[in-house]
């Protein structure tokens, strides 16, 4: 806590807490008093000391009325102490006197160079608890400190003894320097817990070392008769502690220990004849064994955490399983005891409304909380706002299902050229990308940006589960992966504008619900034109993630300080240069045979879309009725651009612009479900006067993919046009000739599948400078859409060669 809090808590409770869990934990946000101010709240978890109970607090005594190894504790003395008659209870109430370790000037501003704490200790031998509160009595009025730890019984092993410990700190004024007491409190609240483990072993050595090894439990007095029960007239002396708690007979050795607190100080402090009462647990501590999560658990599968950053963890993970109604996930149940697995499913959750905050299926694991926390820089209610999020987005879609049901189409098992593929040298999943030789359109046009993202999905999962299976074999925790992506191939294919923006939208949903699960990306043999990818994706990753990029271009993976260094050579794939035989399929162009009309692209699984954005719209060309697409362009220079697959027929595509405003009418045929067809340019309209055609027509023939682009010389609506094409058949040939002519010829209705965007003229010819500096191969879209910006010609000066 502050340097006040910590340091008494340092002293009698923080000692022997650090690392120890309180999963009962207050939520750490800051919650606002009556006041307006802040309150922070910290919570430890649990730390396991693998010694009787007895022996611990013999250990715990013997910190006091001094204690040289914790330098700002400088004295305590007994302010009240109470003893039953059977010896079960023993109260003492003591005043601590502590160093403020604050700057100079603080310390003047404040005019104290020490400041006092009270500190009640509650021991209850018959059920074998300690429990410690404590308050700051200094600067009460402007600051408050309070404490709360537990000694208590191992509940799985009577002979381990748990110490558990929360704080709070209110910092309602202090001259001005509210938060630097509270930086102050943080800081000395880390250092000291850090203390308190090695404190408990410290004296626990130094009793063995005096031949005390053992502390017999408090038993029940044996009834005494009336004779025996006459008070003698000489109190006997106080045996010495060692041979007292060595002395399994002793029914009172516990006892006997206060004794090391000073017999002087003992001898004279009131007793008070009263009992006194015994404080309740809060309710951080008021909560079953099994929901507590243990320092040493966390230590082993999560790694090393701050004392703040596990007090944060544990405060996320209570007010989850609170809102879960504290239920747990069937990965949780090994929190509890390192050496146990077990299965079980949580209840089902809690409404939002009812719940105040967020419903999901399962309580999510504690390395999968403290991705989100490292995330956002452990900010406890910014961590707490997105993992929400995630975890409904989680239940919505029923993501946690996804490994047990998802079946990835037939398109995506041949082509999606990715697979997991052994471990890197740290002992991370590795999973291998070809994406250089993937077709990304041909993906997306036979399976639809929907399966594409649940495969995604699907493969960021089986890293959480394969990151869990590492930290279990390898006895030390792995929750990130590695990720190694080959750009052998990378053209500008791979630069087609729906292409990137489906691309755009797949890492937006990973980085939300999959934060820190990148450990490493090496990027290998990258063209020159990645460069202009970079540019266009790098800005949607996170910061912390983009940090753990390397990107090599060439043959530079193959030198010093490249692949060999992040992954033995035997597990490199053969086509990196390794040994290694990979597998997983190599990419390559997927049949246009294979590509699907838009309505059989939607998943069918009764489940909400992923994708709240679709690409493609799905439109109808009849003979005799035209489909047009109204694009209003505010600004002149402005590109307009589109890509669009003819799916069925041949159709006639050209691009005019009205000088007479339009409207789009509002119910078009097709507008609910099916194919649209939609009419906006009138029979009355004439060429030349009331509409100009910009771009020449072109015959495009079924199973064509056309992309383009025109530069507005002036304002306006603009029309893109797609007319049935009529196809020129001799009339010489034979009836029975023509009978067997595809079916082309003969049908009255086409298909086309559109997409189309207007970009800023800046933007626009921005990125196909930054293209063409890359002296890569370029598309006859790239090359028509720059060449036709700088010609003049008269109907055509600002429009591109449509590419096929």
């Amino acid at each position: 806590m502050s340097v006040l809090g910590c340091g008494i808590i340092g002293d009698d409770k923080i000692k022997d807490g650090r690392k120890q869990r309180w999963d009962a934990v207050e939520r750490i946000w800051l919650a606002a008093d009556e006041s307006g101010k802040m309150v922070q709240q910290y919570q430890s978890p649990v730390r396991v000391y693998k010694y009787p109970f007895e022996l611990v607090m013999a250990a715990y005594e013997r910190r006091f009325p001094t204690c040289p190894q914790i330098p700002v504790f400088l004295g305590s003395e007994i302010l009240h102490e109470f003893k039953s008659d059977d010896g079960a209870i023993h109260v003492k109430e003591r005043r601590c006197k502590l160093n403020v370790d604050a700057p100079y000037i603080l310390k003047k501003i404040a005019g104290v160079e020490v400041v006092y704490f009270i500190q009640k200790n509650s021991l209850d031998r018959r059920e074998r608890t300690l429990k410690i509160e404590a308050h700051n009595e200094s600067f009460a009025s402007r600051v408050i400190v309070k404490e709360n730890c537990l000694y208590s019984v191992h509940p799985e092993n009577s002979e381990w003894t748990c110490f558990e410990q929360c704080a709070s700190l209110d910092v309602k004024n202090f001259f001005g320097f509210e938060s630097t007491v509270e930086k102050i409190a943080m800081k000395q609240y880390s250092q000291n817990i850090k203390k308190g483990k090695e404190i408990i072993e410290f004296f626990i050595n130094d009793l063995r070392s005096n031949g005390v090894t053992y502390v017999p439990p408090w038993t029940p007095p044996k009834p005494v008769s009336p004779i025996e029960a006459k008070p003698s007239k000489k109190e006997p002396e106080p045996q010495a502690s060692a041979t007292v708690l060595s002395s399994p007979s002793s029914c009172d050795s516990i006892t006997s220990s206060s004794s090391y607190h000073s017999a002087n100080t003992a001898a004279q402090t009131p007793v008070s004849p009263t009992v006194p009462d015994i404080p309740e647990l809060p309710p951080d501590i008021r909560i079953a064994s099994e929901d507590k999560l243990d320092a040493d658990y966390i230590e082993r599968f999560l790694g090393h955490l701050t004392p703040i950053q596990e007090s944060y963890l544990i405060q996320l993970r209570k007010w989850i399983a609170e809102s879960h109604k504290g239920q747990e996930s069937d990965e949780n149940s090994e929190d509890k005891n390192v050496d146990e697995d077990s299965d079980s499913e949580g209840d089902p959750p809690l409404d939002v409304a009812e719940s105040g905050g967020c419903a999901w299926d399962r309580v999510p694991k504690d390395s999968h909380i403290l991705r989100f926390l490292r995330a956002r820089d452990f900010n406890l209610e910014e961590a707490r706002k997105m993992l929400c999020n995630s975890l409904a987005w989680r239940k919505q879609h029923q993501v946690d299902l996804i490994l047990d049901t998802w079946k990835p189409p037939t398109p995506l098992v041949d082509y999606f050229a990715g697979g997991w593929h052994y471990y890197d040298r740290e002992g991370r999943p590795l999973f291998i990308l070809r994406l250089g030789q993937m077709d990304v359109k041909g993906l997306l046009k036979a399976c639809g940006e929907e399966a594409i993202l649940r495969h995604i999905l699907s493969v960021n999962e089986e890293g959480l589960r394969r990151c869990e299976e590492a930290t279990k074999a390898r006895g030390y925790p792995i929750s990130t992966w590695t990720c190694v992506v080959d750009l052998e191939g990378l053209s500008m294919r791979h630069l087609w504008r729906p292409g990137v923006k489906a691309l755009l939208r797949f890492i937006e949903v990973v980085e939300a619900n999959y934060p820190e699960t990148m450990g490493r990306l090496l990027i290998v043999r990258a063209p020159r034109v990645f460069p202009v990818l970079w540019t266009l994706v790098s800005p949607f990753i996170d910061e912390n993630t983009r940090k753990k990029f390397l990107i090599y271009g060439g043959n530079d993976y193959l030198e010093s300080g490249g692949l060999a260094d992040y992954i033995d050579p035997e597990y490199i794939p053969h086509f990196l240069g390794g040994t290694c035989h990979c597998t997983m399929p190599e990419g390559g162009l997927v049949p246009k045979s294979l590509y699907q009309l838009l309505d059989n692209l939607s998943m069918n699984d009764g489940l909400p879309s992923l994708c709240q954005e679709t690409i493609y719209q799905l439109s109808s060309v009849i003979k005799g009725a035209p489909h047009e697409v109204l694009v209003n362009i505010d600004d002149k220079d402005s590109v307009l651009t589109w890509d669009f697959d003819v799916l069925k027929g041949d159709v006639v595509f050209t691009v005019l612009r009205s000088r007479r405003p339009l409207t789009v009418p509002k119910d078009p045929p097709g507008a609910v479900g099916g194919p649209l067809n939609v009419q906006l340019l009138d029979k009355s309209m004439t060429v030349g006067v009331d509409v100009s055609v910009v771009e020449t027509p072109l015959v495009c023939h079924e199973g064509e993919s056309i992309q383009g682009s025109h530069v507005a010389r002036y304002p306006g609506p603009y029309v893109l046009q797609w007319k049935f094409h009529n196809a020129p058949v001799s009339s010489s040939l034979p009836q029975a000739v023509k009978a067997t002519l595809p079916d082309v010829f003969t049908h009255h209705k086409c298909k086309v599948m559109y997409y189309h965007e207007v970009l800023a003229s800046d933007d626009f010819r921005g990125s196909m400078t930054s293209l063409q500096s890359s002296q890569s191969g370029f598309s006859s879209l790239s090359v028509g859409t720059t060449s036709s910006a700088q010609s003049n010609s008269s109907q055509s000066a600002n429009s591109s060669c449509p590419s096929r």
